[in-house]
């Protein structure tokens, strides 16, 4: 069946501004002078947006943002890239979600960040069969979108299914408490995709493999736990398991490199390849994004980000 879109990301928008290198606030009403100073649309949806179009990939926002400064970037950025916004939503009372980075000289990034329209935005009835107008739909940001997690997140990815669409999923989860709102999500996603902080934190286990095995009995079809500098690990239900390791690069910034990683995953279905590949895409645009300040920085198109996949050490081996 043809769909008009590639790629839906749904969930997480945010206004980021970052700074670096932060080692701790200043005193009193002190200032600290900082080396680099960026702006960037982040966030669990956004990233991931804006790196599947730098892709090549055909790409639909759906979120929401405010009536104010921040929200009329997040927009034009997104027009800047090619993304189609026409379902992203203004919502009255809200703020647009936004984020002051303090990134740390090992590439940590410490957030201030203000709860916005990321709560607010609904997709009625009549705009679910644009959202479903696409190959592979992605929603990020669950324990963040306030209206949608009270259940409408769950029909929607049911029907997904029932249309035959890919479906995958992240997260912004801290604590077990979060569970409830994953739990009815999981039987129809094909691809979890969560860091393995917030995996623990929703599970309540330490173990990965525990971790795995607790996911995929709740439905999900396949899991994969993004490690940071240990790589990425795959298990799915059909009894497959798969771990990569990273890539040796020096850290600049880690905000966003997981959304940076769906994204790059989804290049890798979009494009047919098996799925370590998939994989391998996903940790080059994520690695990519940790080489500069701000999510998606470094990340260029499709023949660079091959380019780094083919050229770039990976931990404990050569290149090649």
């Amino acid at each position: 069946m043809h769909m008009t879109f590639d790629y839906t990301s749904m969930g997480f928008y945010t206004f980021d501004a970052l700074c670096r290198p932060v080692s701790d606030l200043p005193a009193g009403g002190g200032t600290l002078f900082v080396d680099d100073f960026a702006l960037a649309v982040s966030g669990a949806a956004g990233s991931a947006s804006i790196v599947a179009a730098k892709h090549g990939l055909k790409v639909q926002a759906v979120g929401g943002v405010g009536h104010d400064l921040m929200g009329d970037w997040v927009l034009q950025r997104l027009d800047d890239f090619g993304v189609d916004r026409i379902l992203m939503q203004r919502c009255e009372g809200f703020s647009t979600s936004s984020s002051i980075v303090t990134t740390r000289p090992d590439g940590a990034r410490p957030a201030l960040h203000k709860l916005g329209a990321t709560a607010g935005f609904y997709v009625d009835d009549d705009q679910v069969d644009r959202v479903l107008d696409t190959k592979t739909l992605h929603i990020g940001g669950v324990g963040l979108m306030d209206a949608m997690d009270q259940g409408r997140n769950a029909e929607i990815l049911k029907e997904a299914k029932k249309r035959g669409c890919i479906t995958t999923l992240d997260v912004f989860a801290s604590t077990q408490d979060d569970l409830p709102l994953i739990k009815p999500l999981l039987a129809h996603t094909d691809y979890f995709l969560p860091s393995e902080e917030e995996a623990a934190a929703l599970s309540g286990l330490s173990d990965f493999e525990d971790i795995a095995s607790f996911l995929l009995d709740h439905g999900v079809g396949a899991v994969i736990l993004t490690l940071g500098a240990d790589g990425a690990m795959y298990r799915d239900a059909k009894g497959n398991k798969i771990d990569i390791p990273s890539y040796d690069i020096d850290v600049v910034c880690t905000c966003g490199c997981g959304d940076c990683f769906n994204a790059g995953f989804a290049t890798g279905l979009h494009l047919g390849r098996p799925i370590e590949d998939c994989i391998r895409l996903g940790q080059a645009s994520s690695a990519q994004n940790a080489l500069g300040l701000g999510s998606q920085a470094v990340v260029k198109d499709l023949e660079t980000t091959l380019s780094f996949m083919a050229n770039t050490r990976i931990r404990g081996y050569d290149v090649g």
